[in-house]
């Protein structure tokens, strides 16, 4: 009996080894599970288990059992049982607890970092707007400032631009008279050219002409001036003569002008809004053989002013002076008509010429001319055919070639001035060498407003270029001599300077 008890307490140990063992690989999967559950670390884990003290416990070798009576036999067997097999439950459940506590402390510490990282992020972002905010702002007080900077610039120059003008022209002004504007005379050939050119044939530069230019008188017999009377061309006086020297008419608008350069218009400062005055500047400083008033402001494309009310203007200068006047409309046929007739309602037993007649109006204004017995001017765009025509058209009314001047219509310098020249040439070899009776009438040439209106005029004084009135004086006057050469008659001019010029040629071509 002794040897089956102690069969069966061996037994019983083994089984109990057994179930520690299973007890123990049950609580490190436990442990496992929990450590892969809440991510805990190596270390994290480690102390878990220690805290525990579940592993220490489970290792600790079993006290074997001592043989005893048989009577407490059952206490002895029945204990290690009972009270091994609780302790891994109670371990586990700490253990979970400990983990959980861990995983939650790490959980609020990764949401406070969270949070503070939040919050430096939200500090940050406040920051970068605020400096972002004070740059703008700093940029827009500098641009407002540059802006400031670049307007008192402007208005400076402008200020400093604006200031030269009306002092300029005031200093100018005392000097437009005819001693500043004056000319010197030309020196003389003393040796007339057949005593020059003795030991050569007279036939060889010496031409035999059969017709002449008419001689037409503008105003009254007793104050007016005559043009025209050629037998020979421009200035051949070796060949015949011209019979009257060519005159200068002086240019004054009936309003005053606001596109004239200063370089122009500062010679007429004091009097350019009072066509009287304008005019008897003209006569009395300037010495100008005839006016011609242009009726600027009847242009239907400009001011329109009434033909009535600029005929009165018209009518006081033509009674303030003594000389010949021109009196030249807009260039309109229909509102030309008008005023040209009013004109002559107004001016009593004044003679004067008018113009310009066209294809379009010379019934009506070469009817009233005729009647009033006024000079007039034929006006024909660059075409010797066209001049012609109407110079026929006038002589079928009952218009005596007597009374007419020819306006070929001029280019100045630069604009178209050989088209012009090439027309009066070939008009005025028509008249003398072929006897075209149609173009025997003299040439007026209105080239003062074509040569002001270039740009060459209006551009400032340059190094390259040279001085602004210089130039506008020298283009009118080289313009003035162009049409001299190919046989105008008549040259109605602007700047005081450019006449004198154009004046001191005439005389010493003339002698």
């Amino acid at each position: 009996d002794q040897a089956r008890i102690e069969i069966e307490e061996a037994g019983e140990d083994a089984m109990n080894e057994k179930e520690r063992q299973m007890a123990l690989d049950s609580v490190r999967l436990g442990l496992d599970a929990l450590k892969k559950a809440y991510g805990l670390s190596d270390d994290q884990f480690d102390a878990l288990v220690k805290f525990a003290g579940a592993e220490a416990i489970l290792k600790r070798e079993p006290v074997l059992a001592v043989p005893a009576s048989p009577a407490p036999a059952p206490v002895a067997q029945a204990a290690p049982a009972v009270t091994a097999a609780p302790a891994p439950v109670q371990d586990e459940s700490a253990a979970k607890k400990a983990a959980e506590a861990a995983a939650a402390d790490e959980a609020k510490k990764a949401e406070a970092a969270k949070k503070g990282a939040a919050d430096k992020a939200a500090e940050e972002a406040k920051k970068a707007e605020a400096a972002k905010k004070a740059a703008e702002a700093a940029a827009a007080d500098e641009a407002k400032k540059a802006e400031a900077a670049k307007k008192a610039a402007a208005d400076k120059a402008a200020e400093a631009a604006k200031k030269p003008v009306a002092p300029e022209a005031k200093k100018a002004a005392p000097a437009a008279s005819a001693a500043a504007v004056g000319a010197a005379e030309l020196t003389l050939e003393k040796t007339p050219l057949n005593e020059r050119a003795a030991k050569v044939p007279e036939a060889s530069y010496k031409q035999a002409y059969t017709g002449a230019i008419r001689q037409t008188l503008l105003g009254d017999e007793a104050s007016g001036i005559k043009v025209g009377g050629a037998n020979t061309l421009p200035f051949h006086l070796f060949e015949g003569t011209m019979g009257n020297n060519p005159k200068i008419a002086f240019d004054v608008l009936d309003v005053k002008p606001d596109e004239w350069p200063d370089s122009l218009a500062r010679h007429y400062q004091d009097v350019l809004d009072n066509p009287v005055a304008w005019a008897q500047k003209c006569v009395k400083e300037y010495g100008a053989d005839a006016i011609c008033i242009s009726m600027v402001s009847t242009d239907p494309n400009g001011l329109n002013r009434p033909a009535g009310e600029a005929a009165k203007a018209a009518a006081e200068v033509v009674k303030s002076i003594e000389v010949p006047v021109i009196v030249w409309g807009c260039g309109n046929g229909e509102k030309d008509t008008e005023t040209l007739r009013e004109i002559t309602s107004l001016i009593g037993d004044k003679k004067v010429c008018l113009a310009p007649l066209s294809d379009s109006n010379y019934r009506a204004i070469g009817a009233t001319a005729m009647a009033f017995r006024y000079p007039m001017v034929a006006a024909s765009p660059i075409d010797v055919n066209l001049a012609k025509q109407l110079n026929i058209l006038l002589e079928n009314l009952g218009v005596s070639l007597d009374s007419v001047l020819i306006d070929p219509s001029i280019g100045a310098l630069g604009y178209g001035i050989e088209y012009t020249y090439s027309v009066m040439e070939r008009i005025r070899l028509a008249a003398l060498t072929q006897k075209d009776e149609k173009l025997q009438v003299p040439f007026i040439c209105n080239l003062g407003r074509e040569v002001w209106k270039a740009k060459e005029c209006r551009l400032p004084s340059d190094e390259m270029i040279g001085d602004q009135e210089t130039r506008g004086i020298l283009m009118e006057a080289i313009t003035a001599s162009c049409m001299l050469m190919a046989g105008g008659e008549l040259m109605i001019m602007r700047h005081p300077r450019a006449v004198s010029l154009t004046k001191s040629l005439i005389n010493g071509l003339m002698g």
